[in-house]
């Protein structure tokens, strides 16, 4: 491979990375946000936040941008608030159903 392609190749790759790195510094933001407001688990805020994610047909990083930024005040599209709100209610009822582990 000519010095030129792999350059190329290289620059791409690390672009990659640093959009993977940022998106997922996105999510973990929004996760915090979820802990913070809902008092989830982290693992169960990113299943809201990938229940949203799908529900929504939006990118998972897009989601979380919303949440934080919800975070901040600004409010909630529809679609993605009533989804995130059942999601949330379903994993609370989960969580203080008899028999549910203390966390």
């Amino acid at each position: 491979m000519p010095d030129g392609a792999v350059t190329a190749r290289l620059e791409q790759e690390n672009a990659q990375l640093r959009h993977a790195v940022d998106s997922h510094a996105t999510v973990d933001q929004a996760i915090g946000v979820l802990i913070a407001i809902h008092q989830l688990a982290p693992a169960v805020g990113f299943e809201v936040l990938r229940e949203v994610s799908q529900h929504t047909n939006t990118k998972l990083h897009t989601v979380a941008e919303t949440v934080i930024a919800w975070a901040l005040g600004t409010p909630l599209p529809e679609p993605v608030a009533q989804v995130l709100d059942a999601a949330v209610q379903r994993r609370s009822r989960r969580r203080d159903a008899p028999g549910a582990e203390a966390g």
